[in-house]
């Protein structure tokens, strides 16, 4: 496991607003933090709001004291978290090209193009229907 500093943005809270304040923190430097622990409340022109941790970890640095108005986008908190060191890629299996069909916008085997169900062009679909006529008067009989 390797320590990594990770840094938490104000985020945009909704509503268009561009800005919030930090109200209060309910962690300090070297409180041990878990995933959706609440951080923080900031104060926008519309709402107080509850920040909740993302990170599961150890708190390192406050980087906004309370009653500052900060910027979305802005790191706010710096969190240290355990992650486990990248593992090794693993060989992918061994396989040809027709054993895993076509790509996505591709030809396969059949000429057929693959694409998304529901995405795309059906062959032969560009020809428009014909236009109603007029309706014909019933004859009577």
């Amino acid at each position: 496991m390797t320590a990594v500093l990770r840094e938490f943005a104000m985020p945009d809270v909704g509503e268009g607003l561009t800005e919030a304040e930090v109200v209060t923190w309910n962690v300090a430097p070297g409180d041990v933090v878990t995933v959706n622990q609440i951080l923080c409340e900031i104060e926008t022109a519309k709402a107080a709001v509850e920040l909740p941790s993302p990170y599961a970890g150890t708190v390192g640095k406050l980087l906004v004291e309370p009653g500052e108005t900060v910027s979305v986008g802005s790191p706010i908190i710096s969190i240290e978290t355990a992650e486990a060191a990248p593992a090794a890629p693993s060989p992918a299996p061994a396989s040809s090209d027709e054993e895993q069909g076509a790509k996505i916008g591709e030809p396969g085997k059949d000429g057929r193009i693959a694409n998304l169900v529901g995405y795309g062009p059906r062959p032969g679909a560009s020809a428009r229907r014909p236009r109603r006529g007029a309706p014909t008067p019933a004859t009577p009989v």
